[in-house]
Order: C-alpha cells, then sequence, then structure tokens
C-alpha cells in the first residue's frame, strides 16, 4: 500500500491532513468494541451465569445488530445529520454503553452472586441486574454500529475530487481497523481473563473516549457535506410510483417516458429496457407530473429512465447476493461454537500462559488479513500467469464458498476427535486436547473470507452504477447482520429438536451441526453455481473497487 502524505495547504479543508485523526479514530473505536465482544461469551458464562448455548445466541445477535445497525446510520447520515454529527453522537452512544458494561464488573450489586454447583442456598438473580448489563450491550452495539460505515464515508469524502486517494484510504482503513481488531482480541482479552473484567472493559472506555477526543480536535480540518438524501429513497420512489401508476397502459415511444431533470440538452430521449417491464410504469408522464421549469411536482409519483434502470440492476444481482446468506450464517455458527469448544479444551501454551477462549477467533483475523495482503501482489499474478486471465469477482466468490464448506468438515472432524478424547476422560470439564487444534478450521475460513466478501463489493462496486455504488458495502453489512440472525435461528432450531447442544458440550454432538453445515454449504455452492453461470456482466471492463486499487 502507498503511503500517504499528510501535505496541505493553508486554509484549506479536506484532504490527507484529515487522514491522522479518521484512522486513530478508527485504531480506538475499533479496541473499543472488538475488545469487548470478543470475550463476550465468556463474561455472560462466568460472570452472569447465562448457560453455554444462550452466551452463543446473545453473542450471534450483538454481532447481527452490530452489522444492521452501520446501514441505519449511513441513512441517517445521508438524509439528515451528515456523517460528522452521526459519528460523534455515536461515540457518545457506545461511550455509554462500554462504561455501563464497565460498571457492571466492577459493582458487586450489579452482577449475581457466584453459586457453587449443588449449593441450596444460592442468591436469587435479580432482574434488574439483566437489565442494566443487556442496556450497556445495546448502547455499545448502537453507537458502535453507527460510527463503523460513516467513519469510512467521511474519511473518502475528504478525497472526493481523487478517486485514486480514495482507494488507497480505503485500504489504510481496512487495513488499521483489521490490525486494531487483532490488538482487541488478544490483549484486551488477555487482560480481562488475567487481569480483571473491570481493567479489560474500562480500556474499552478509555480507548473510546481517546478516539472521540482525537476525533473532535481535527474538526477544523474536515470537509463537512451537507446531506443528499440516500440512495434508499431513490429505489422506494420507483417502488411506490410504479404501484401508483400501475394501471397506466405502458408507453411506446421515448418521449412518454420521463428523461430526467439533468439530462445533456442534445442527448436522445430512450426508452426503459424490457426485463422487469412493470417497473417501467414509474417513468410515464401523466397530467401534472412535470411543472413547466422541467421539474418534477411529486417525486414519488415519477421518476427518470436512468432510475428505473438503476432499480433493475440492484433486482438482477439480487440472486447472487441472497446466495451469501447461507455463507454468512455458517460463519455465525462457527464463530460462537469455537469459543465454547475452547473453554472446554486444554488451552495452556507453556507453564504459564493460557490463551483466553475469546482470542481464538483472532486466527481467523491475521489469516483475513495476511491473505489480502498476499493477494494483489503474489496469488493475483500467480493465477494469472497459470491461467492466462484475471480472477473475476465472480470466480473470487466461488473458491470462498468452497473452502467455506471446506472449513466447517474440518470442524465436524477436529470436534469429533474432541468428543472422543472427551468420552475417554470422562469427569473432567476441560478436554485433554490441545486449543490450537482449532486453527486450520479458523485459518481456513479466514482465507475464504478475503475471497468472497472483498469479492462481493469487487463486484457490486463494478456491476452497479455511480448512484449506488454507496450500496456496495451496505448491501455486505445487511448481509451479515441477517445472517447473524439466521445462525441465532439454526442453533436454537437444533437445540429445540434435537440433543445435538446441551449445556455441556461434551455431551453433546456438535460435529453432527457441523456436517448439517456442510451439507447446506454444497447445496448452496450448487446454487451459487447455477446464478453465477446466468449472471451477464454489466460492466466486464470496468473495475471501481477500492479493494482493487
Amino acid at each position: 500500500m502507498e503511503a500517504p502524505s499528510v501535505a496541505q495547504l493553508p486554509g484549506r479543508t479536506g484532504g490527507w491532513i484529515t487522514f491522522p485523526f479518521i484512522i486513530a479514530t478508527t485504531v480506538g473505536l475499533a479496541l473499543s468494541f472488538v475488545g469487548w465482544t470478543s470475550n463476550l461469551i465468556v463474561y455472560l458464562i462466568k460472570e452472569f451465569d447465562v448457560g453455554s448455548i444462550d452466551a452463543a445466541q446473545i453473542s450471534n445477535l450483538v454481532n447481527g445488530a452490530g452489522s444492521l445497525t452501520p446501514v441505519i446510520a449511513a441513512i441517517i447520515a445521508d438524509s439528515f445529520l451528515g456523517c460528522f454529527t452521526t459519528i460523534w453522537i455515536s461515540s457518545i452512544i457506545s461511550l455509554l454503553g462500554t462504561i455501563l458494561l464497565a460498571l457492571t464488573a466492577t459493582v458487586d450489586s450489579l452482577r449475581p452472586k457466584p453459586c457453587e454447583v449443588g449449593s441450596t442456598s444460592c442468591t436469587p438473580k435479580r432482574i434488574g441486574q439483566y437489565v442494566v448489563l443487556y442496556t450497556a450491550i445495546v448502547l455499545a452495539t448502537l453507537g458502535s454500529g453507527g460510527i463503523r460505515s460513516t467513519l469510512a464515508t467521511i474519511g473518502a469524502n475528504q478525497l472526493a475530487d481523487k478517486p485514486k486517494d480514495q482507494g488507497i484510504f480505503f485500504n489504510w482503513f481496512f487495513f488499521f481497523w483489521y490490525f486494531a481488531s487483532v490488538i482487541g482480541s488478544t490483549a484486551i482479552v488477555y487482560v480481562q481473563d488475567n487481569v480483571s473484567w473491570k481493567a479489560g472493559f474500562f480500556i474499552c472506555a478509555a480507548s473510546n473516549i481517546v478516539a472521540l477526543v482525537i476525533f473532535l480536535l481535527g474538526s477544523k480540518f474536515y470537509t463537512k457535506f451537507k446531506p443528499q438524501g440516500s440512495p434508499f429513497t431513490s429505489l422506494a420512489r420507483v417502488i411506490v410510483a410504479c404501484i401508483t401508476k400501475r394501471q397506466l397502459a405502458l408507453a411506446s415511444i421515448p418521449e412518454d417516458f420521463f428523461q430526467g431533470c439533468n439530462v445533456v440538452p442534445k442527448a436522445l430521449p430512450v426508452v426503459p429496457s424490457r426485463t422487469f417491464r412493470f417497473l417501467n410504469h414509474a417513468a410515464i408522464i401523466s397530467e401534472g407530473d412535470v411543472k413547466s421549469d422541467g421539474s418534477i411536482s411529486n417525486r414519488w409519483r415519477l421518476c427518470s429512465v436512468q432510475e428505473i434502470e438503476d432499480f433493475k440492476t440492484l433486482i438482477k444481482i439480487l440472486p447472487l447476493w441472497s446466495t451469501s446468506f447461507f455463507l454468512a450464517t455458517t460463519i455465525g455458527v462457527q464463530a460462537s461454537l469455537s469459543i465454547l469448544q475452547a473453554l472446554a479444551m486444554y488451552r495452556h501454551i507453556g507453564p504459564n500462559f493460557q490463551i483466553p477462549a475469546g482470542s481464538v477467533l483472532v486466527f481467523v483475523l491475521l489469516s483475513t488479513t495476511l491473505f489480502l495482503a498476499l493477494f494483489d501482489k503474489f496469488i493475483l499474478p500467480t493465477w494469472k500467469n497459470l491461467t492466462g486471465k484475471s480472477l473475476t469477482p465472480l470466480q473470487r466468490i466461488g473458491i470462498g464458498h468452497v473452502l467455506n464448506f471446506l472449513s466447517m468438515g474440518v470442524s465436524a472432524l477436529v470436534e469429533s476427535k474432541r468428543l472422543n478424547v472427551a468420552k475417554s476422560n470422562e469427569g473432567s470439564n476441560i478436554v485433554p486436547m490441545s486449543v490450537l487444534w482449532l486453527v486450520p478450521q479458523l485459518v481456513i475460513v479466514g482465507i475464504a473470507e478475503a475471497l468472497y466478501f472483498p469479492g462481493q463489493v469487487s463486484l457490486y462496486y463494478q456491476e452497479f452504477p455511480i448512484t449506488l455504488k454507496n450500496l456496495a458495502i451496505a448491501m455486505i453489512s445487511v448481509l451479515v447482520g441477517i445472517s447473524f440472525y439466521l445462525a441465532t435461528a439454526l442453533i436454537d432450531v437444533v437445540r429445540r429438536t434435537s440433543r445435538w447442544l446441551p449445556g455441556d458440550i461434551n455431551n453433546g454432538r456438535v460435529d453432527n451441526v457441523y456436517w448439517i453445515l456442510v451439507i447446506g454449504g454444497v447445496v448452496n455452492f450448487g446454487y451459487y453455481v447455477i446464478c453465477a453461470w446466468y449472471y451477464k456482466y454489466q460492466n466486464l471492463k470496468q473495475v471501481d473497487s477500492p479493494y482493487d486499487e
């Protein structure tokens, strides 16, 4: 990655001078969020006596909300508040939640008293303690989610007149986000496990405070754009307009369709394409739709031909997008179950160091980061030398699909071995089998993530028209968010219909859960191949993605 220059002319806003403030904010907020979410399952089990599977479900809900909130925040920023205001408000909400979470680890009355197994004199749990806990989790999750997409957007906006520099910014932004995530899921989790939960959570809060202060210190350097409206609004207008005019006969001449207010004067009018013809109703000009000056009387009754074609582009890619729901669902299930497996495995390295259970997922982050670093420099050129062709986004996503269900297969085999060892050592909660047995499956899924998530963003950037390019990352956020909820539902269904996921996984069959994911992954890959086979690239030669810089 090319290192950015921070030279700036006096009196000007925007440019690379804002980079240190935005990146420092990114690191601080990533440390805070990843620091408390990585070990949340362990905290719920050990300090609040939550069942292991229930704790995993709560973690999935948190991760799902953390992925969906950035989409909502982006709409609010685009339509009402702007990125700057959305970021500092979200930072404060996140800080309140993190401080409240730290207080649950500090004030004894905010936690249930420990209860020994078999004891008959346990202090009853108070509902108020869980209200405070879940309020803290909700605030911290919503606040952190509100920052993620808007922080990347405000950084790119500072380089709005330099598309190449925007690509460089995105590379650095994701590099530092992953770097901070690795630190948060190792160093902070280690403090929580080996020093105290209070110290770990207050480090998260302090990191949030420092990030907020640094962001506000850079205020005078930022170029602050006024809200221009969300692309989701444009899509909603097409739906409303075509329903409103559904009874009108479809026109056949270009002059009967609204071409837009900013059309080049000498440009020839066009007729909408014949695919998804129902949507063409939205562009039919009826009486009173257009004012004398050429502007629209009611933007919810009339859309331009271009807006309709943009909507059709989105519809055409939805089948491919839908293939990734099961893909991301398996990641959510594997992430939760891997932490539960780690809790029941031997985690010592040497006589004095024990790997925190919440830190095992760092192997996913490390493999993703390393593979992304090697991809453009070594892997992509090697592929081109061997095949004579560049790796297309659809091929990249397809390879990710294959690696994903292979990872689930490895997970099933490792869990089968772990259960056999557990049966040979009945009576012990900790199976004498190293937690490092989990590393291969986590490394494989990390490489898969490095292929299909950036591959999808690259595909959307390549295929979407300019007006919808900002939806590329939003579509991934929606996908990941919904998938974590699907993972929660899947685990709940398995728990209700079988005995594979009891409170003590040593008495369960987690390996069968992984085999179900393998079968589902193979079927889903077949669905993906069909969708990819019939999909026709709209802009094959256009590659306009920050990941491809």
